[in-house]
């Protein structure tokens, strides 16, 4: 028997229990190490704000409908995207898997998960790395497709708004760019971490004010060649719009909820012919189909990390037990200001 988290209701985390199935010829059985906790698209479920919770998703036209029956609906198990795991068990026809190997992926907070062969295969923790970092495969992935869409070139000014955990990678990819990075932040322990990474080379506190006015500043009036939006703050947003070059671009990687109060579409955004672009880990840029993927995108993070391009470990700042997931959500939701990275802490689970 195994158990999964389940948001019963907005801010009401449960836990349930669930049968563990029996595997199937190609199947394997992964025991949960760490899952880690988005602060950002799992934090708008946990609120009750998140579209898919309010509207119906029509997959074939794209559209978001009204709905009396919205596509997620309470109780919600599916929560959880940032896992990883030892695998306990194989079936009788699987070979490339063994009992012992450390899987990284995508299964939801929960102590068990059977995979296809396939799957496990193609996310085999590198050698070295330190397993709990195999949590980071899909948000790295986020962060390394924001990154393609930026289009960053040797010698730019790159500013990033927000410095939660994406926009931490994001500097890091971006510094790793040959960029000149801008971090920008309402919390100062966000600011004071990516300047301890080596991730920016200047920081600015948003709650001074002017932002954009300052970043005119530092790029000599001209303004950062790529803004990257990570917050998911219509206000930010919008001074990202304002900070950035003329016909300059802004990649817009945060998950905006609800109408786009403080978005003045009318201001710098027209007269400044801004080129905003929305980056979505659903799909890559239409120009990198044929080189790139999501595939790529999860096993290029993983490498990198691996090879100590990029530093993660310290975005970690809390280690819950699994079965205190309703506090580890509430801190996020009610203390950011001192946490990034939660993770919760399965081993030990039966």
């Amino acid at each position: 028997m195994g158990h999964i988290i389940v948001l019963e209701g907005p801010r009401t985390i449960g836990l349930e229990a669930v049968p563990d199935r029996p595997l199937e010829a190609h199947e394997v059985r992964i025991r949960t190490l760490y899952s880690g906790i988005s602060a950002g698209t799992e934090l708008t479920a946990y609120r009750g704000s998140n579209v898919y919770l309010r509207k119906q998703w029509d997959g074939r036209r794209r559209l978001f409908l009204p709905a009396e029956t919205p596509t997620k609906q309470y109780p919600v198990r599916d929560l959880g995207y940032e896992e990883v795991g030892e695998v306990v068990a194989v079936g009788p026809e699987v070979s490339r898997v063994k009992a012992g190997d450390i899987v990284y992926g995508t299964w939801g907070h929960r102590t068990h998960h059977v995979a296809a062969e396939e799957y496990a295969a193609s996310r085999l923790l590198p050698a070295g790395l330190d397993p709990i970092l195999g949590i980071f495969s899909h948000m790295t992935a986020i962060a390394l497709n924001g990154i393609l869409d930026a289009a960053i070139r040797l010698g730019e000014t790159v500013a990033v708004f927000g410095l939660g955990v994406p926009g931490q990678m994001v500097a890091q990819m971006a510094k790793r760019s040959g960029a000149t990075v801008i971090g920008v932040d309402l919390i100062a322990f966000r600011l004071a971490r990516a300047l301890e990474l080596g991730a920016v080379d200047h920081v600015l506190d948003a709650r001074e004010g002017q932002v954009a006015e300052r970043i005119k500043a530092l790029t000599d009036d001209r303004g950062a060649d790529v803004c990257i939006e990570a917050s998911g703050a219509y206000p930010a947003l919008h001074e990202a719009i304002r900070a950035a070059a003329y016909s300059a671009k802004v990649v817009a990687l945060g998950f905006f909820q609800g109408p786009g109060l403080g978005l003045e579409l009318g201001d710098e955004f027209h007269h400044n012919r801004i080129n905003v672009v929305c980056s979505q880990i659903a799909g890559v840029g239409p120009e990198l189909t044929y080189r790139w993927n999501r595939d790529r995108l999860v096993r290029t993070g993983m490498r990198l990390q691996a090879e100590g391009v990029l530093r993660f470990r310290p975005l970690i700042t809390h280690i819950v037990p699994w079965q205190e997931a309703s506090e580890a959500f509430r801190m996020l939701d009610q203390h950011s200001e001192a946490a990034l990275q939660v993770v919760l802490d399965f081993r030990g689970a039966d």
